[in-house]
Parts: structure tokens; C-alpha cells; sequence
């Protein structure tokens, strides 16, 4: 075991972590200036207080909380691994709930059953369907779309964008804002799953939703100018499968 994962089986080491990171989250967002594109999608649904599924890739998990209406209930799945331990505390010092699981895990199905339930009781819950390992900004299994197809909601795409940023060299290229920058929330048009999605149609609408939250990345990079993420090519290795 590295010294680094000794480090981090340290409750006090992993507490530090989790503040700090929500500390930088908050000074990140309090230093640059926002705006946020279609945001009316959203606000339609909080309106009528209707639920859907929120879609992002993996690489923008860390700013997502600030452009969500903290009046809804929200969980994110998240997966059981070490680093998923980490982001669930820290979320939930932003009032943002989890479920614990990956729709690529052996307790996929307890996951999809909690995220259904959710759903059917008004709360609204995120999935990054690149998560946990991988391949990058692909949708890697069918758990979004049964999820939304079991629970009668819509899904709608969302990426964080910024003007100043770190990409880290993980599998995911994921997003670090750097503080003073142009930041921007775009959002996308709602996905359907009819209840009645037979095979066919649910491997489309996995090509519909990977080409819909890629479309609003794109956008948020370009929006903040700087170049896009490429995304990884089909049939990759996942990052657990390199380790």
C-alpha cells in the first residue's frame, strides 16, 4: 500500500480533505463570475416541482452544486471506492444527498431500485454515466436509462465550464476551476425514455444522452474559451482495468 493510501485511511487526514476541498469549492465559485445558459430548462421543472435525472460527465463532478436550486432534494450516485467516500462528505456540506453504488457494480441494481424510489417521491437525482472508472465521456451502461425509463423522468444534460482551469491527468481529464475566472452552467434539452423502450431503443437513447452531455461540455468550453475534451475511443480499457 502507497503512503498515500495510508494517509488517507486516516480519519483526520480524510476529514482535513473533505473541508478543504469544499473550502477551495466555495472560493473558486465566490471569485468568479457566472452566468448560466438555458437555465429555464430547469427552472420549468423546479417550477412544477416535477423530478428528472441530471446528466454530466465525470470530469466536471466538483462545480455542479452551485447552479442547482437548493430548495429540491438532489442525491448524486456515487461510487463505493475510496475516492467515492471522499466526494459523498463533501457534498453533503453542499446539502446534496447520495446514493452509494455504480450502475457497473455488483449492487447496480440495490443503486437503480434507490434512484427509482427517489425519483417516485419527488426528489431528483445526478448520475455521471462515465462513472466511476471510465471509458471518459462515454455512457458506459444502461443504468441512466433505466433509471429514467423505470421512473418516468426526463434527463437533462448539464456541464460546467471556466475560463481559468487545471485539467488533471486522470482518466476523466477532470476539471479543477481556478479562482478569478469566466464561469458558465450550460444546460441542454430534456431526454424522454418511453416506459415501453424496448432493447433497441434503449441503446439509441445511450447514444442520444453521451451525444447530448458531450454537446453541452463542448459548449461550456468554448463558451469560457478554451479547447474541448476529446472523448476516450470506443472499446478502451476503463481505468480499473489498467490498474
Amino acid at each position: 500500500m502507497s503512503v498515500t493510501k495510508k494517509l488517507l485511511d486516516l480519519e483526520a487526514v480524510r476529514g482535513a480533505l473533505v473541508r478543504l476541498t469544499a473550502l477551495y469549492m466555495r472560493f473558486a465559485y465566490a471569485t468568479s463570475r457566472w452566468e448560466v445558459r438555458n437555465g429555464d430548462i430547469p427552472q420549468g421543472y423546479w417550477d412544477r416541482k416535477q423530478p428528472f435525472i441530471l446528466g454530466f460527465w465525470h470530469g466536471r463532478l466538483l462545480m455542479p452544486c452551485f447552479a442547482w436550486d437548493k430548495r429540491f432534494p438532489m442525491h448524486v450516485l456515487i461510487s463505493r471506492h475510496r475516492d467515492g467516500e471522499l466526494i459523498t462528505r463533501t457534498l453533503e456540506r453542499f446539502g446534496i444527498g447520495t446514493v452509494r453504488g455504480s450502475t457497473k457494480e455488483g449492487e447496480g441494481a440495490r443503486a437503480l431500485r434507490e434512484m427509482v424510489r427517489l425519483l417516485k417521491s419527488g426528489a431528483y437525482v445526478a448520475i455521471s454515466p462515465d462513472g466511476p472508472r471510465g471509458p471518459r465521456m462515454r455512457v458506459a451502461s444502461d443504468g441512466i436509462v433505466s433509471a429514467a425509463r423505470l421512473a418516468g423522468v426526463p434527463i437533462v444534460p448539464m456541464a460546467v465550464g471556466t475560463s481559468r482551469r487545471k485539467l488533471l491527468n486522470s482518466w476523466d481529464r477532470f476539471l479543477l476551476p481556478l479562482p478569478f475566472s469566466r464561469g458558465v452552467f450550460v444546460w441542454g434539452e430534456p431526454i424522454v425514455i418511453p416506459r415501453d423502450a424496448d432493447r433497441d431503443a434503449c441503446a439509441a437513447a445511450q447514444a442520444q444522452i453521451e451525444a447530448a452531455i458531450t454537446f453541452v461540455t463542448n459548449t461550456a468550453d468554448r463558451l469560457t474559451g478554451q479547447p474541448t475534451v476529446e472523448p476516450e475511443a470506443r472499446g478502451a480499457p476503463t481505468a480499473q482495468a489498467a490498474q
